[in-house]
C-alpha cells in the first residue's frame, strides 16, 4: 500500500514539473510549481518526515510562490496583458536533465552510507519548534522584519517606475 502512496505523490511531483516547464503563461507556471512544492512536502509526510513538511509548506509554498506571485503581479505594466515565457532549446534540457540524473544515481549507488543509513536519535517536531520560538526568537523575528522591508522597497522601486 505505501508503493502506491508514493507512485500518486511521485506521478503528482513529476506532472507538476513537467507543467511548469511547459507552462506559457507565468502566473500558470507558479501555480504549477505550487503544486510541485505540495507534492514534496506530501512526499516528507509519507516519509515521516513531518517537521520538513511544515517547513516546506510554510517556507517555500507559503512564502515563495506568494512573493513570486507578488512579483509578477506587481510587474505586470498593462492590464489584461498575459506574460508570456518560451522555453529554450529542448534537446540540449534534456540532455541537461539526464546528465544531473545521472550524476545523482551514480552518487547514491556508490555511496556506502546510503545502504547502511539509520535514523539516529533525533528531535522531534515539537523540541524544534520550542528552540525557534524560544532560544531563537529574536533572529526569527529580526529575519522576519528584514523580509518585510525587503518587501516595502520592492514595492517603492516599482511603484516609483510606472509614476
Amino acid at each position: 500500500m505505501a508503493w502506491l502512496a508514493f507512485s500518486i505523490i511521485a506521478l503528482v511531483i513529476l506532472n507538476s514539473g513537467l507543467n511548469v516547464v511547459k507552462s506559457t503563461d507565468l502566473v500558470h507556471t507558479v501555480f504549477w510549481l505550487a503544486l510541485t512544492l505540495l507534492g514534496t512536502a506530501a512526499l516528507f509526510v509519507h516519509l515521516d518526515a513531518e517537521f520538513l513538511a511544515a517547513v516546506q509548506v510554510l517556507l517555500y509554498t507559503g512564502g515563495v510562490v506568494t512573493l513570486m506571485l507578488f512579483g509578477v503581479m506587481l510587474t505586470r505594466r498593462i492590464d489584461g496583458v498575459r506574460i508570456l515565457h518560451e522555453s529554450g532549446d529542448k534537446g540540449r534540457a534534456l540532455a541537461c536533465s539526464l546528465a544531473v540524473f545521472g550524476a545523482i544515481a551514480t552518487a547514491i549507488y556508490r555511496s556506502k552510507q546510503t545502504a547502511h543509513a539509520v535514523a539516529m536519535d533525533l528531535p522531534d517536531t515539537e523540541i524544534l519548534g520550542q528552540y525557534f520560538l524560544q532560544e531563537m526568537v529574536l533572529p526569527f523575528e529580526l529575519l522576519s522584519l528584514l523580509l518585510l522591508a525587503a518587501m516595502v522597497g520592492a514595492i517603492a522601486l516599482a511603484r516609483k517606475k510606472d509614476a
